[in-house]
């Protein structure tokens, strides 16, 4: 089979299309997957620059988001069958990581517990696309920051990959949404996702924004997605024992945390990753059934992924240009034929 292998830590050029043998199925439990696309997320840069979960163990197949159509199932496998459309996020850490090679690829392999049967109404290649930055969503907004309706919310970088699935989320839980975006087009996309508070964050203070929009109260809950001086002044911006939750690891100075102990903030962090780093098999089963819910709001037209650039396997590397770049509407996704 053809697959993109990152043969060593580095940029783009590491990134090889090789003919290497199809995996074979690790345990009985286990389906091998013909993939129609692969998703990338900005962590398959991440870890093709530093490999920190193997660092030892390449070259190795990236892209944790993947769907396809089953080939083979084990001898154990009760859930799916030759045939069936699955869509997952699993392997793709580097090492092949419990024997299981990651997306960038035109076959793989996954326990069956960590497969959803795709959306119906949507595509592989859009199925492709949602794995990761679903579960990061759902998790952040819903079980860390425990969002309710009519509770308000601040999402940073509404248009990119978690935001914009972010704001579909927080609109169909009812909440009222504040975004931060960079340009008027990707205002357009926030609005018509259900934001009512646009910041251009090149142009607008988001934390005075924020106040005035909820009267100087501040916002219940923010996602923040960016890091660094954005986390920060995200304090400022929420409410009185209010939540922030961020996807990223930004330090925190002694003021930083007063600030934040000040105001009675609750800071949570959300790395959708840890189950497979971690090997938690029930929390990655808790995770696929994320990804169940999202296809029957998918189904019921209440999420949509968009899918911004779509390129063939061989161009992995201009995938990660694009990403490296910044700025990237909605998602990338790799198709195998």
């Amino acid at each position: 089979m053809k697959a993109v292998l990152a043969t060593a830590p580095g940029s783009v050029d590491v990134l090889q299309l090789r003919d290497i043998p199809r995996p074979d199925l690790p345990s009985p439990h286990h389906v091998r997957v013909k993939l129609a696309a692969a998703g990338v997320n900005p962590l398959d840069t991440k870890l093709r620059v530093k490999p920190v979960y193997f660092p030892d163990k390449l070259p190795a197949i990236l892209g944790c988001d993947g769907a396809g159509i089953v080939e083979e199932t084990g001898s154990a496998v009760t859930r799916f069958k030759a045939g069936d459309a699955v869509y997952f996020c699993n392997g793709g850490l580097g090492g092949n990581l419990g024997g299981e090679p990651g997306n960038y690829a035109e076959y793989t392999t996954v326990h069956e517990d960590f497969c959803a049967a795709k959306p119906a109404n949507i595509s592989l290649r859009d199925s492709a696309a949602l794995p990761l930055v679903l579960i990061t969503a759902w998790e952040a907004l819903v079980e860390r920051a425990n969002l309710q309706a009519e509770q308000t919310v601040l999402i940073h970088a509404a248009a990119g990959g978690v935001g914009h699935i972010a704001v579909q989320l927080a609109h169909y839980l009812g909440a009222r949404i504040a975004v931060t975006v960079s340009g008027a087009s990707k205002a357009g996309l926030a609005q018509g996702l259900g934001a009512e508070k646009i910041m251009n964050y090149r142009e607008q203070d988001f934390v005075q924004e924020a106040l005035d929009w909820t009267g100087g109260r501040g916002v219940d809950v923010v996602l923040d997605t960016v890091g660094g001086d954005t986390f920060l002044r995200s304090f400022s911006a929420a409410r009185i024992a209010g939540r922030v939750v961020s996807l990223l690891s930004t330090p925190l100075s002694l003021a930083d945390a007063q600030l934040a102990r000040l105001r009675n903030l609750s800071l949570c962090y959300e790395l959708m990753l840890t189950p497979q780093v971690m090997k938690l098999h029930a929390e990655r089963v808790r995770q696929r059934k994320i990804l169940e819910r999202g296809a029957q709001l998918v189904a019921a037209g209440k999420l949509g992924v968009l899918v911004s650039h779509t390129l063939p396997l061989e161009n992995a590397a201009q995938a990660h240009r694009l990403i490296e770049a910044g700025g990237v509407t909605g998602k990338i996704v790799l198709t195998m034929s």
